[in-house]
């Protein structure tokens, strides 16, 4: 018995003396000081909307004096987030574009812990329940549009990581009401994995953003998961591919118009950008205005590029460039 407590008392001990180690590697791995809130013309406002009898929430920022008919951009967070994380993690960015460009924002909230996006495979209920969360937005881009007298020819979405994924779906199921999509660190579904019904006959511009060090969406396609262990999100394809399905789907034919640039330290950044201006095509979908751009941040992981905030190391290296908020929003403004 003395041995045994003998035995105990020392890997007690030795426990203890790890415990300080292993907070430091946590400390390591996930802390990331948040960023400093830039002054701000608006104010960040909650509100909630009762859609099928569910009770929704979300936050909004609109800038002092906004002037009726001003575009509106919806920002989505990631998987187990919120409105208050995606804010922090762009560090604050889509604010500061709202202030100089003169947009409304809303960042809303899932229902569940993922959004009911495109893939087959996710944490998409809340008690049994799933959500549709496509109705859900469309319902919040009509209320704000009226509340707050906007444009409705110029909704734009963009969305990280899992919200990413739901804006690709917003995109191939409600052309129509989105002008643009900008998905950052997402890719298409494989098909054995693949739930959404593109719309027929018209196409919505997209842009996909990744990393090509992403340790949880894989750059080059495959399984999405972190470790092998957490946030199990079923087999993808390949960025490039992802690019060539939305495409193929607006009908942009030919090879792609291809621009590298280097930005601060030393971050390669590669633009494909597939348009009927450059493929000939001059029609897609029956408008012919659609584009799509896959930018590649070679040596980036998962998560948003910008200059304002890290992202924690656990996702992979954290490139400060480029600013992917501004080039998002270049992008949403240059479709006419």
């Amino acid at each position: 018995m003395k041995r045994v407590l003998r035995w105990l008392l020392r890997g007690s001990l030795i426990l203890l003396a790890l415990l300080p180690l292993l907070a430091g590697l946590l400390a390591y791995f996930l802390y990331t000081p948040e960023p400093e809130l830039p002054p701000l013309s608006g104010q960040l406002s909650q509100g909630t909307l009762d859609v099928a009898g569910v009770k929704r929430s979300y936050r909004s920022y609109v800038p002092k004096d906004l002037p009726p008919g001003a575009p509106l951009v919806l920002v989505l967070h990631g998987s187990g987030e919120g409105p208050g994380q995606i804010r922090v993690a762009t560090g604050y960015a889509f604010e500061r574009l709202a202030d100089q460009h003169g947009f409304a924002l809303v960042y809303p909230k899932s229902f569940a812990f993922d959004w009911n996006d495109c893939s087959r495979i996710g944490d998409k209920e809340l008690n049994g329940v799933s959500s549709d969360d496509v109705g859900f937005l469309a319902s919040l881009v009509d209320h704000l549009v009226a509340e707050l007298a906007l444009d409705p020819a110029r909704v734009f979405a963009a969305g990280v990581s899992n919200g990413g994924s739901m804006v690709m779906r917003l995109a191939l199921e409600q052309p129509e009401r989105y002008k643009a999509v900008a998905a950052v660190v997402a890719n298409v579904p494989a098909p054995q994995n693949f739930q959404c019904k593109p719309a027929a006959q018209k196409a919505t511009s997209v842009m996909i953003m990744n990393g090509s060090e992403d340790p949880l969406v894989p750059y080059a396609g495959g399984e999405i998961n972190l470790l092998g262990l957490f946030y199990q999100g079923g087999p993808v394809i390949s960025s490039r591919a992802s690019a060539q399905f939305f495409a193929d789907w607006a009908r942009l034919s030919g090879v792609p118009q291809t621009l590298e640039t280097v930005v601060a330290g030393g971050v390669r950044v590669e633009h494909k950008r597939w348009s009927p201006a450059h493929t000939g095509s001059g029609k897609q979908g029956g408008e012919g205005k659609a584009e799509v751009e896959l930018v590649t941040i070679h040596g980036g992981g998962h998560g948003l590029p910008q200059p304002y905030a890290q992202r924690p190391r656990l996702l992979g290296p954290s490139p400060m460039a480029p600013n992917g908020p501004a080039l998002i929003w270049e992008f949403f403004a240059r479709q006419h």
